[in-house]
């Protein structure tokens, strides 16, 4: 397995093998999801919003295993840095997804909670027996709650291993979706006992919610599409390879001044070194250095390594804070 025409360790591999395959059981599972629920929810606002987040969970699912299909690709003249971007790319138009169907719900729900609507949960007759919908309903929300959180407690790992923000947005959607049954669950609930209003309220949430996530994936994947300094898988901190490549870059006992600029390709990393040599360097001291830093992380594809009389501005030249 490669992406482009980098090579995966045997872990990346593993990791990779077992990500396709609980997004294979992710989609099988959250299609039953959609079924089930569609064929309970009634007009209960919060269910039908329960329903929309999960077609919307099957499109990370969707994204990422197309995007790992295309970033597979090796480079062409027509494509010289790979296709490593497809992540990027997916990344964004998943988060866009979120965002867009997030804000008409929000929208939707907050206008049923303005105008006072009062939705009705009739009853069931299942075998012979009379019985509230809204239970039905809630046993809906129980299983469309526990299965994902179950597949996102198993692909954040494998997010990290990947260096793949698209699996782990997906992994977090999953991880979240016990909030979204739960919020359902009490806006059930609250129709029973005569809270008209406890529906609206549990879908705004949910819808809100979406949006969050939605905003926060779209911040993500522009930074990384408009070439900031590479992160973290999950985006909280600079990615610790940054330091890394500058602590090599400063190595040789040629280099004086050295600057480093560091930025996300999807899975893989474009590292360009600017040094300052103090001493007559051949091209093969320059070689040197390029391969020694390759060799700190496979995510490391892409390694320039410039001799400079000066280092230029706007690159690190100190270690980010861990």
């Amino acid at each position: 397995m490669t992406f482009g025409d980098t090579a995966l360790p045997p872990a990346q591999r593993d990791a990779l093998r077992r990500a396709k395959r609980l997004e294979w059981i992710g989609l099988a599972y959250l299609a039953t999801c959609v079924v089930v629920v569609f064929a309970v929810m009634g007009s209960s606002q919060a269910m039908k919003v329960a329903w929309v987040e999960d077609l919307l969970s099957l499109v990370p699912p969707i994204v990422f295993l197309v995007s790992a299909r295309l970033a597979g690709r090796p480079p062409s003249p027509t494509h010289p840095y790979g296709h490593h971007r497809a992540i990027g790319s997916a990344h964004l138009a998943s988060a866009v997804a979120l965002f867009g169907m997030g804000a008409f719900l929000v929208v939707d729900s907050a206008s049923g909670l303005l105008a006072g609507d009062h939705p009705p949960i009739g009853t069931y007759h299942l075998f012979g027996q009379t019985i509230w919908a809204g239970w039905p309903m809630i046993a809906a929300m129980v299983y469309t709650g526990v299965g994902p959180v179950i597949l996102g407690h198993l692909k954040k790992p494998l997010s990290e291993t990947l260096h793949d923000k698209v699996l782990f947005a997906d992994a977090e959607m999953n991880s979240a979706d016990w909030r979204t049954a739960g919020a359902a669950i009490v806006g059930i609930l609250g129709i029973g006992i005569g809270w008209w209003w406890a529906d609206a309220v549990a879908a705004l949430l949910i819808a809100a919610s979406i949006v969050r996530d939605g905003v926060q994936g779209i911040g993500n994947a522009l930074r990384d599409l408009m070439d900031g300094e590479a992160r973290t898988h999950d985006d909280q901190a600079t990615h610790p390879l940054v330091n890394a490549v500058l602590t090599a870059a400063r190595g040789p006992a040629w280099v004086g001044e050295a600057g480093v600029r560091v930025r996300d390709q999807g899975h893989l990393l474009h590292a360009e070194v600017f040094v300052v040599p103090v001493a007559p360097v051949e091209v093969a001291d320059v070689e040197a250095l390029a391969a020694t830093i390759r060799d700190l992380d496979w995510k490391l594809h892409d390694v320039v390594v410039v001799p400079v009389t000066r280092v230029p501005g706007a690159v690190r030249t100190t270690p980010a804070a861990s």
